[in-house]
């Protein structure tokens, strides 16, 4: 354990940053499952408009810095690239 006043709070700090990440890092892989599971039912229409709900939730994690650019650009990607392989 700590003992230092500023390392006591860093570990404060770094607890409420690790699950706010861990929320978000989780409503994307919730999203994804979406696009996924429409995926696998062979629903079009519906696995477009899960992919657009994807977009936005992978790139909101992005601008709060959750994930790195490339790295929410692979997902996207591999999203898309399901969502056309059925379409």
């Amino acid at each position: 354990m700590a003992n230092i006043k500023s390392a006591k709070k860093r570990i404060k700090v770094i607890e409420t940053k690790t699950a706010r990440n861990r929320s978000i890092r989780s409503k994307v892989k919730t999203y994804s499952k979406k696009v996924v599971g429409a995926v696998n039912k062979g629903d079009v229409a519906l696995a477009k408009t899960h992919l657009e709900q994807a977009y936005k939730v992978i790139d909101q994690a992005t601008a709060k810095g959750v994930y790195h650019k490339n790295t929410a650009g692979r997902k996207k990607s591999t999203l898309a690239r399901l969502v056309n392989k059925v379409a």
